[in-house]
């Protein structure tokens, strides 16, 4: 399975470096001198880092071959991503990558099905747990307080939102 580490944002400077929006919390790895990426869509690399620095609160990347602004945006939109095979697992036991968490089936703590775990939105303060419910999407911080737990062998995630929050 393919995780998505960054997507490529708009052209940064007249050189071909881009602005990455992360989505992986180790971008020195990542995004080290040298790495090369597989992208979605296919046709638009591997690319390989040539430079990387963080600028502004940002990630600024050249990759190589791509000199001029115009190169770079031709690449805005695209996904950078590893194949989840290639990760170690995180030595943390309440941490875990997207792709362990999508598709799992979601309860309340009384066991009633929910819906399911659809995506995770990596925001500024906290992480939010996107569950698809029948007719609607829901937002669920991914804090303790609302997700007590996470049984990835299990197949599903427990979340004890504040009354009324699946009713909105």
């Amino acid at each position: 399975m393919l995780l998505i580490v960054g997507r490529v944002g708009r052209a940064h400077g007249l050189r071909g470096e881009v602005l990455v929006q992360l989505r992986t919390d180790d971008p020195d790895t990542r995004f080290a001198l040298g790495a090369t990426l597989a992208t979605q869509p296919p046709e638009r690399g591997p690319l390989t880092v040539a430079t990387a620095r963080r600028h502004s609160g940002r990630y600024v990347v050249g990759f190589a071959g791509v000199t001029d602004r115009s190169g770079a945006e031709a690449l805005r939109g695209t996904d950078l991503v590893v194949d989840s095979a290639d990760l170690s697992p995180p030595e943390d036991p309440d941490e875990f990558h997207d792709a362990e968490l999508l598709g799992l089936a979601v309860e309340t703590p009384a066991g009633a099905r929910v819906g399911e775990l659809a995506d995770v939105v990596h925001g500024p303060g906290a992480d939010l747990l996107v569950i698809r419910m029948d007719d609607r999407e829901v937002l669920v911080p991914f804090i303790r307080e609302m997700v007590p737990t996470v049984d990835v062998a299990g197949g599903r995630v427990v979340i004890d939102p504040p009354e009324g929050l699946l009713e909105l």
